[in-house]
């Protein structure tokens, strides 16, 4: 008896941590990055952050093979001037999503690249979300400048 009251506890908070994974409700879409030309030690991943869940949640951490470091970064103008500082945290409000674009303010940086983002190749990175845990997502790399995603519809991973 004691046997099987151990295992219906274990199966039972199994049960709720896998439930709980799910509710976080967090999905990573559109993935893409920018070339980089000659040389270029940082670059630009641009991504879409849904979190379908119930609750905020938080991407506390990026991390890439391809970079020494991952970051999320803000820019802000002030007067005539283009700031750029690293977010510690990103809030993900419940039934919200997040774009990370070349249009916002918010976008990954890779710093510290160990190789040049080169189009039609692509760039794993993993997000750590404070509920959700570990996304990991790949980017397909578009021309250098980009604006937005070159055929979207021939991209893997775009949706």
């Amino acid at each position: 008896m004691r046997r099987l009251v151990v295992a219906l506890v274990a199966l039972s908070m199994s049960a709720v941590s896998m439930a709980h994974a799910e509710d976080a409700g967090i999905q990573v879409d559109q993935v893409w990055a920018r070339a980089t030309p000659g040389a270029v030690k940082s670059g630009a991943i641009y991504l879409t952050i849904v979190n379908n869940g119930k609750a905020d949640d938080q991407l506390t951490a990026i991390t890439s093979p391809a970079a020494d470091h991952a970051m999320v970064h803000v820019m802000k103008m002030t007067g005539n001037v283009m700031s750029m500082r690293p977010v510690p945290s990103l809030t993900v409000p419940a039934g919200k999503s997040i774009k990370l674009d070349p249009a916002s303010d918010y976008h990954v940086m890779l710093e510290g690249l160990k190789a040049p983002l080169k189009e039609g190749q692509t760039v794993a990175i993993t997000l750590t979300f404070a509920q959700a845990g570990q996304k990991q997502v790949t980017a397909t790399i578009a021309k250098v400048g980009a604006m937005e995603p070159t055929d979207m519809g021939k991209m893997p991973g775009m949706h």
